[in-house]
């Protein structure tokens, strides 16, 4: 076996991938994007979702990655254990509807055993596989691996709820004896007893099958395009090849640990080493995430990385690192990774800033927060949910380390009796939420504030000054984590008129902030909800702010669309149509507006040519300060509940469009793009609805449309787009053809079926009663045979039990007076388990228990009689 660094472990990954066909894909930030299923990215298939589901083409059908990864679960186990970790890294190879099982294995092998790869001892690797799945097994053998290192498990098969699933296979290495003192060896395996001689380090699926709710494993039906999704744990591969004792003696964390060691005053060894990994891997998965754009707060995201600080804070101090520290173990981290992430290197500086300051107010807390605990838990073996709710809302100590502390010395703790005391907070705010938004004012301090501040329309970064500081609406001298401020001048767009506000951040030499809201202030300034990175904001301070202007761009681009959409509405559906409110954000613009029918295809064409005319012809946008009735006397059209002032804003584009808008705009119409009208709806009577995209969000909806158009060829065997109108008109008529012969068949098998009943009728109490069990035969045919039936001359009751998809269809009929068909139908459904009714000459339901049949029939003699 190879002993190689991790940076050399991960390149050999991607090179030997990428020898088989695969295309390296760069991995993708922790932060999900457009997911809102997952917390973080975490694992190497997670970013590729995209591609599996089918919602995007992937660029290759062979993907090998490398993807940074944070799971929170574990929290608790990290620094416990030698292989738990909140941030870690996957090394993946992916084939979506490409190669399969053998190939997988092969490659698998062949990486792991080969000398110019990995070079492990073959006889050193175990591998589990779902028992049933005896093709790996066998494709193991083959390519060299002894038949006793292979383990048949039950539960070796991946599903998480409806959808792909299958079986998968486990590689295990053999770190020997000395990590088994209780000899058990391969039971250890069989058994899956948690342990630290197999380490497992790498779980392959073999995604085949459509897992189904309800139906059992054994009849799954197989997926058209089979894929294979594998991740390999680089800190566990790099624990081997390194010959470590555990991830955190690897080259990833033990440099970390070193410089955590010449901090504390208590050296990495016995006890102690559970904290130095506690501060190993958090310090890692902040940097990251920091890295990545994320921040501290009170929730989501942001309060998990909160908790991995406070927590590794605490562990700092069992070890007497009694003050700030963790920041200065970013540039360890940056060192090590900087290989492979060289953003970590870009944002270093703003990383350690922000971690010194999320320690600084921890600090705060930290002391006075378990002096209080102490005292609260003399004497007493629970601590009551009421204290542990008054530590955290109080005090802003986490229940995290509340329980953290509890445990260490027996001490329970009423969590019940917390979650009760947050959802009674969560109510009040709640229902003081309520008052505010019902009363016309929300703050005497903001009502009270006078302060001059102006707003301008531009991109470029300005200098600003600080003019008033507020938190939660009351007026403060400093911020240190997060509130409102008023400066002398901004251009941050406040939201309004159905427009967003512009998000971005405000920065100087000691603070950086990012500007998360804007609203306007009772008296109009425009009121930015920052949260503070690091450092403090004071009145008086300068900063310089600066829009995201990506973001900005594209709000513009869709907001002047809708402008031009209104003129085409005008132009094509009539005047009379006026906008009853607009909502433009940097996606896409909802459009509504008052019509009274669905604008039908043809319409929405023309509106959507006529727009995108407008824009390829360059008209160009203007803004003019104009008093109200002169704006009015232009034309200039007003927003449907808008209040103005004397004075106000007309936005034009050419002679086409004139309006009353206080947005933001593009200069010439070219710059907006295309417009793409994605649907038209009603959202309440006499109200509709257009949503639309313009510029990239419309880009992203052609490739989504196309990605739809490319499997709908692929799926007909169309083999350009211009044969797909040709091939679906000729499956089509296919289909048809198809449906009149099933008619057709349907139509002599009710016949030849109705010939046999007809002579196979009961006479009960002198009733002429038909009845029948039908095995495989459709609803559809029971109700041609009963057409047959009642077509006789004659007066009879007929019931038939069909079989279909497990499902037993029931129809009847009454030609006989007295003789309800629906009451006794019911009846009989009942008994199989199902529901039926119906009138006195018609009736049919289903059934469900076959075992039923030949009683339910003995009852209908009786219900006859």
């Amino acid at each position: 076996m190879k002993k190689l660094t991790s940076n050399q472990i991960r390149q050999m990954w991607l090179d030997f991938f990428k020898s088989k066909g695969h295309r390296v894909e760069p991995g993708a930030s922790l932060i999900p994007h457009n997911d809102p299923t997952l917390l973080w990215i975490n694992s190497g298939v997670a970013a590729l979702k995209k591609y599996f589901d089918g919602s995007e083409i992937p660029p290759s059908k062979r993907i090998t990655n490398v993807q940074k990864s944070i799971r929170t679960n574990d929290i608790d186990n990290v620094g416990h254990t030698a292989r738990h970790h909140t941030f870690f890294e996957m090394l993946g190879n992916f084939s979506i509807g490409d190669y399969f099982r053998k190939e997988a294995i092969r490659w698998a092998y062949e990486i792991l055993t080969s000398p110019e790869w990995f070079a492990f001892d073959k006889d050193k690797i175990y591998v589990t596989y779902f028992t049933s799945d005896l093709e790996t097994r066998k494709l193991w053998i083959e390519c060299g691996l002894d038949e006793d290192h292979l383990i048949p498990l039950d539960n070796n098969f991946w599903q998480i709820g409806e959808g792909p699933c299958g079986p998968n296979t486990e590689v295990f290495y053999d770190r020997g004896e000395k990590w088994d003192k209780k000899e058990l060896g391969i039971k250890l395996l069989k058994e899956e007893i948690e342990n630290d001689r197999y380490v497992e380090i790498w779980g392959i699926v073999f995604s085949q099958f459509n897992g189904i709710e309800g139906v059992e494993r054994d009849k799954y039906k197989e997926l058209p395009s089979k894929n294979i999704d594998t991740g390999a744990g680089l800190e566990r591969i790099c624990c081997i090849m390194q010959e470590s004792e555990t991830n955190f003696d690897t080259d990833l964390f033990y440099p970390l640990i070193q410089a955590t060691e010449k901090l504390a005053n208590t050296p990495y060894k016995d006890e102690n080493k559970i904290a130095y990994r506690v501060i190993a891997d958090h310090v890692r998965a902040c940097t990251f995430a920091l890295s990545d754009g994320e921040s501290f707060s009170n929730e989501g995201r942001g309060y998990v990385l909160r908790r991995l600080i406070r927590r590794a804070m605490r562990y700092g101090r069992k070890i007497g690192i009694e003050t700030t520290f963790l920041h200065t173990l970013v540039p360890v981290v940056v060192k090590i990774m900087e290989g492979f992430y060289p953003e970590l290197h870009k944002n270093e500086e703003k990383i350690i800033k922000m971690i010194e300051n999320e320690e600084i107010k921890f600090l705060k807390t930290l002391d006075n927060g378990e002096i209080i605990l102490r005292k609260m838990i003399e004497g007493k073996s629970v601590l009551s949910g009421e204290d542990a709710f008054k530590l955290y809302d109080t005090f802003g100590f986490p229940i995290e380390l509340t329980e953290e502390i509890c445990a260490e010395i027996k001490i329970e703790v009423d969590i019940k009796g917390f979650e009760k005391e947050m959802n009674r907070q969560k109510e009040m705010a709640r229902a003081a939420r309520g008052q505010l938004q019902s009363m016309a004012v929300q703050s005497k301090d903001l009502i009270e504030c006078h302060a001059d501040s102006e707003f301008t329309y531009g991109f470029e970064p300005l200098k600003a000054r600080v003019i008033a500081l507020f938190k939660n609406g009351e007026k403060v001298d400093s911020l240190s984590d997060h509130g409102e401020v008023i400066f002398d001048k901004t251009i941050f767009y406040a939201e309004s008129g159905g427009q967003v506000t512009d998000l971005g951040t405000i920065e100087n030499a000691s603070t950086r902030a990012n500007v998360i809201n804007v609203t306007k202030a009772p008296n109009k300034q425009h009121l930015h909800f920052i949260n503070i990175l690091f450092g403090q904001c004071k009145i008086g301070d300068e900063f310089t702010l600066q829009i995201d202007e990506f973001r900005r761009l594209k709000i513009m681009r869709n907001h002047s669309a809708t402008h031009l959409l209104q003129a085409a509405l005008d132009e094509i559906i009539g005047e009379e149509i006026a906008q009853a409110g607009s909502s433009v954000n940097d996606q896409y613009v909802h459009f509504d507006f008052n019509y009274h029918q669905k604008i039908d295809e043809e319409n929405l064409s023309a509106l959507e040519k006529r727009v995108n005319y407008w824009i390829a012809s360059g008209l160009e946008g203007k803004t003019h300060l104009l008093p109200l009735e002169e704006a009015k006397n232009m034309g200039a059209k007003a927003l449907f509940d808008e209040k103005y002032g004397e004075e106000v804003r007309v936005v034009t584009f050419g002679d086409i469009s004139k309006e009353l808008c206080g947005g933001t705009h593009v200069k010439n119409t070219q710059d907006i793009g295309i417009f793409i009208i994605e649907f038209e709806e009603s959202i309440a009577s006499g109200i509709r609805r257009i949503q639309f995209r313009t510029s990239f969000g419309a880009y992203e909806l052609i490739k989504r449309r196309e990605n739809i158009l490319n499997r709908t060829k692929t799926k007909i065997g169309a083999s350009s787009y211009k044969e797909i109108d040709t091939k679906i008109t000729s499956l089509l008529d296919e289909k048809e053809k198809l449906l009149k012969n099933i008619r057709i068949l349907r139509q002599k098998n009710a016949n030849d079926l109705s010939e046999r009943i007809k002579n196979k009728f009961e006479l009960i109490d002198g009733k002429k009663v038909f009845s029948a069990y039908l095995p495989d035969v459709s609803k559809e045919v029971l109700l041609l045979i009963v057409d047959n039936l009642k077509a006789l001359d004659e007066a009879t009751f007929g019931l038939l039990i069909g079989g279909e998809g497990g499902n037993l269809p029931l129809v009847s009929y009454s030609k006989i007076k007295d003789i309800h068909a629906g009451k006794i139908l019911s009846q009989i459904a009942h008994q199989l388990g199902g529901s039926g009714g119906g009138k006195e000459n018609f009736a049919n339901g289903s059934g469900k228990d076959k075992t039923k049949i030949e009683s339910a029939l003995k009852t209908l003699k009786g219900l006859i009689e």
